[in-house]
């Protein structure tokens, strides 16, 4: 199993570690959101494995469930936010140039890290 990477809204574990993609699997607590936030050297694919959520991408929300997939462009303003009483699980795979954290640029944080 890999490293739990702990965070205010959850956790996440890296899947696989590529020079051509990075995979996360995220588990966002009821009532958790991730930042507002954008990459500019990547792209994401949010694969929801079990829960439920919202995701924002440029403003517009769209429902996650279980099944269910979004597309986040490079350069997208995007967050995820937890709206059920149980854990969001979502598989993220990122593509692009570049997935080291400091690609995060946060623009609105409820937990002071912006």
């Amino acid at each position: 199993m890999e490293t739990i990477n702990k965070r205010p809204w959850g956790y996440y574990q890296v899947l696989s570690d590529a020079p051509d993609h990075k995979v996360k699997r995220i588990v966002v607590e009821p009532g958790g959101k991730l930042s507002l936030q954008r990459h500019r050297l990547r792209s994401e694919h949010w694969y929801a494995v079990a829960g439920e959520g919202i995701a924002i991408i440029d403003g517009r929300d769209q429902t996650l469930r279980a099944g269910s997939a979004v597309d986040i462009p490079q350069g997208a303003t995007h967050r995820l936010e937890n709206i059920s009483g149980a854990h969001l699980v979502i598989i993220e795979v990122q593509t692009g140039a570049y997935f080291g954290e400091d690609d995060i640029e946060r623009l609105e944080d409820k937990y002071g890290r912006v």
